[in-house]
């Protein structure tokens, strides 16, 4: 710590020992620095076998896609940065997958971060399946283990701080997703972690105006693919106006809403259930599970100490209902799900989150549409922009 200034996330210091030195709060998840003690730092210096073939992944991409996936190599092999402008569903995860390729057989180091613990979970088994022959490591804060030295690592942004000059190419996912939007110290995080000749390439459905304008500077690559792996368009939200609150005083949840999701319930769909407070989550639980008492009915927030097994058993369709908050608006896939916002118009739902939602439906190729519902009692700029949006990407 240099002047009060935390060398590993470069946060100011504000919280004192009893000894009376500094120490750096933002951080302290991944080890306590203060300023009575050194922070030493190597340069990365691993070397990794070329491995001959490591893709074992036999499916084929759509012309779109095939594109977009050469050219993510050629700005590897120029060392170029690189924005992945994708609606969602287009298949990010599928177009990584010969860059991915072209890093490992000649024995360089890759990262894909994500600021989600939800999406590490999500991206992993697919990567085992697509690299057989690789060890990939899977680091994040709920499953905590000694790092193996891996040449290729899926983890979050956060676990990004126990790196320095480590990668030759960092892949950051859902890259305008809190909490790695607008945080100095994940960003300064990223940054570290990527060798000197090393570069950064940026995946989001709904870039923000920084990273567009950076692409139209030509200072970063650009891509962009308004079209899902399937080829179908983006379901477009209904929306429905509530003149009366979504929960009564007697923790009853209006019954246009129960309608609706009686509907889903009928055509025997799992549905997620967007509620934008945790402290609302028990009282809709509560009389869901009183209306629909033939169904299972989870609730989920991101400190819940389940999350992860819930988030698994829906995905099973082990579970019919479940209730969760914007931990689940993007880089997560469940067959044939249908959604709902409850309060829509809520500040907590930005426009891109709103799109990201959206995005949660008609994702497989065997159905390819589904019902998006945003409730909401005042109509915002924040819903119409997002409808602007989804209708756009859909021309």
């Amino acid at each position: 710590m240099i002047n009060g200034l935390c060398q590993r996330c470069n946060t100011k210091a504000d919280a004192t020992l009893p000894n009376g030195y500094l120490y750096c709060r933002e951080c302290i998840g991944v080890g306590r620095i203060s300023e009575e003690k050194n922070l030493e730092r190597n340069i990365e210096k691993s070397t990794y076998p070329k491995i001959v073939t490591p893709l074992s992944w036999q499916g084929k991409l759509t012309n779109q896609q095939e594109l977009i996936s050469n050219e993510l190599v050629n700005s590897f092999k120029e060392r170029r940065n690189h924005l992945i402008h994708a609606v969602t569903g287009a298949g990010k995860t599928e177009m990584l997958f010969k860059v991915v390729e072209e890093v490992l057989k000649n024995g360089f180091r890759i990262a894909i971060a994500t600021p989600r613990i939800d999406v590490v979970d999500e991206l992993f088994p697919r990567f085992q399946a697509a690299f057989e022959n690789v060890e990939i490591g899977k680091y994040h804060g709920r499953e905590y283990h000694d790092a193996k030295d891996e040449q290729f690592v899926i983890c979050t942004t956060h676990q990004l701080l126990k790196f320095y000059r480590a990668f030759d190419l960092i892949v950051i996912d859902e890259v305008d997703s809190f909490p790695f939007y607008e945080n100095k110290m994940l960003h300064f995080a990223a940054k570290n972690a990527v060798k000197e000749k090393g570069c950064t390439f940026f995946l989001t459905a709904t870039p923000d105006k920084k990273l567009l304008k950076q692409a139209k500077g030509k200072a970063i690559n650009y891509s962009l693919l308004k079209r899902r792996f399937h080829k179908g368009l983006l379901p477009v939200p209904k929306e429905k106006y509530f003149f009366k609150p979504f929960i009564s005083n007697k923790g009853k949840v209006h019954p246009a809403l129960i309608k609706q999701i009686r509907k889903i319930i009928d055509m025997n769909k799992p549905l997620l259930v967007f509620v934008p407070r945790i402290k609302d989550l028990p009282i809709y639980k509560k009389h869901l599970t009183a209306v629909f008492k033939e169904k299972k009915i989870v609730s989920v927030y991101a400190g819940d100490k389940e999350r992860q097994s819930k988030v698994a058993r829906f995905r099973n369709q082990e579970i019919d209902i479940l209730l969760t908050t914007t931990i689940l608006e993007r880089g997560v896939t469940f067959k044939h799900v249908q959604v709902i916002v409850i309060a829509a118009d809520d500040p907590i739902y930005n426009t891109p989150s709103l799109v990201q939602i959206a995005g949660r439906v008609g994702r497989s190729a065997d159905d390819r549409d589904g019902l998006v519902l945003f409730c909401y009692h005042k109509y915002t700029k924040n819903i119409r922009q997002a409808m602007k949006q989804i209708r756009m990407m859909n021309k």
